[in-house]
């Protein structure tokens, strides 16, 4: 386990013999009787003590020997939601990592991104997830590989490449030694369209996915996203300094009666089903315990337990967004973004007669005047805001890492023309995915709580730190449907 575990392995075990969802993916439970590892919802029949041992991450497990569990699948299972500086610090590696960094740049390049020294990053990646970079990149592929031989009929070839494997041959040896398997062995009978990829994503339970729905509905771009029924749905370009740009669709639904998400995607994306998927669990809250956050939260979290905190599949596109919702009605904001993207955006043929357009990049705004978003109806300063942003996106002098120093991060936010707390802040809600963002000033949040003055809400606030962006959503949620939040 890592050095600043809090739990004792007696307490893992009794978490293992409950079942507990609370603890599906914080550690990893290796068998040595079948040298198996497991998840802590694996079905099977608990193991004696005496053979457990427990490891902070499947990577872990993998490195000591074990391999994955073919019932529970390990690949599935949902991240953890990181509160203190060390172990955020892991999770902006591990998110960049599971992202696909290494498959084109050093370790080195990936601590300087960081802000750190390559010896910091493998100090700080072996404390939290007992592992270096690279054998956590090395399982991150092969599980993802798993994952789409279990699920997809993608060719293993399609599957080796798309896990970022160089070759077929590295894919083979990996499996036959890590997991003393063939890969064609995972597959299963299936029948699909070869256009698109199926995966699935777990989280803990409760989610109350239909509220999440309808905070996203009520703020989508349109053209760009659509919630259909029980369905989200959007356009997708993921940008590559090592390949060219990649275009295409996902969506994504609950599945019946389990504690997962089926995710599906054009197989255009499949070179790029790395970012994608790591994306998709920003913008869905995966790793969040609400078990947790609720215990914390006390009352304010009993009408609405499975509350999560939308995050950003795109980042450019909420920081737009937000910053157009700045001191107007969601209403209002979303009339502005929907004009920007009409005026801006490139247009993309997918199967859906709504989604026509993919969100403008910083590159193609960073290049307009001010007059030309103006002329939109938007106010002025916030088209200094959105170009200033845009240019220091393109110029790579701003970089918004989920995980990552989020305190240095919106203090440099704010240095922006027309940035100021409330931007910041739920910039640092739904972009760094930061569980104790607060947008104390909204007015919203003031109406809910019956206070008048912001310092009076960040005082009154103070009992539900290190979870008020959780805190927030319960508030604005409180106030539906009045439409007070951003």
């Amino acid at each position: 386990m890592p050095q600043n575990a809090m739990l004792t392995d007696d307490q893992c075990y009794v978490a293992v013999l409950s079942r507990d969802r609370r603890f599906d993916g914080v550690f990893f439970i290796g068998v040595s009787s079948t040298r198996i590892y497991c998840r802590t919802v694996c079905t099977v029949k608990s193991p004696r003590r005496e053979n457990c041992t427990f490891y902070p991450s499947a990577a872990a497990a993998e490195q000591a020997g074990y391999r994955p569990c073919l019932r529970c699948r390990p690949e599935l299972a949902p991240g953890y939601a990181k509160v203190d500086a060390v172990s955020r610090l892991a999770a902006a590696a591990a998110h960049q990592i599971e992202s696909g960094i290494l498959a084109n740049h050093s370790t080195s390049d990936l601590a300087q991104s960081l802000g750190i020294s390559d010896r910091h990053l493998r100090r700080v990646l072996q404390q939290e997830f007992g592992v270096s970079p690279i054998q956590l990149a090395q399982t991150q592929r092969l599980l993802l590989a798993k994952q789409l031989l279990t699920d997809s009929t993608l060719s293993v070839t399609d599957v080796a490449f798309a896990s970022g494997f160089s070759s077929v041959r590295r894919l083979n040896d990996l499996f036959k030694q890590r997991y003393r398997l063939q890969p064609t062995a995972l597959r299963k009978a299936k029948q699909c369209s070869q256009d698109v990829l199926r995966c699935e994503l777990a989280y803990r339970p409760p989610f109350d996915w239909q509220s999440l729905l309808r905070f996203l509905n009520r703020r989508a771009v349109t053209g760009v996203e659509m919630i259909e029924g029980d369905r989200y749905s959007r356009t997708v370009r993921i940008d590559s300094s090592q390949h060219p740009s990649s275009f295409g669709w996902l969506r994504v639904s609950q599945m019946p009666k389990q504690d997962k998400l089926s995710v599906e995607l054009s197989s255009s994306l499949l070179s790029q089903i790395l970012p994608v998927l790591t994306q998709v669990k920003l913008l869905f809250d995966l790793a969040a315990d609400p078990v947790q956050i609720n215990a914390h939260l006390g009352g304010l979290a009993t009408s609405h337990p499975g509350l999560r905190v939308p995050g950003a599949f795109n980042n450019f596109e909420v920081i737009v967004r937000a910053i157009l919702g700045q001191h107007v009605s969601v209403k209002a904001a979303t009339t502005l973004m929907e004009r920007f993207v009409a005026a801006f955006a490139t247009p993309v043929e997918t199967p859906f007669p709504h989604l026509t357009y993919l969100t403008p990049t910083p590159a193609r705004i960073a290049q307009l005047t001010i007059e030309d978003i103006a002329k939109l109806g938007i106010v002025r300063s916030r088209a200094t805001s959105i170009i200033a942003i845009a240019c220091a996106i393109s110029e790579q002098t701003l970089t918004l890492t989920p995980y990552s120093d989020v305190q240095a991060t919106i203090h440099q936010l704010k240095a922006f023309p027309g940035i100021g707390d409330w931007t910041a802040q739920y910039i640092a809600m739904r972009v760094l995915a930061y569980p104790d963002a607060f947008p104390y000033s909204d007015l919203g949040i003031r109406r809910a709580l019956d206070i008048n003055t912001p310092q009076q809400v960040l005082h009154h606030a103070e009992d539900w730190r290190p979870w008020r962006a959780y805190a927030a959503m319960h508030l604005w949620k409180s106030l539906e449907p009045t439409g007070a939040s951003r």
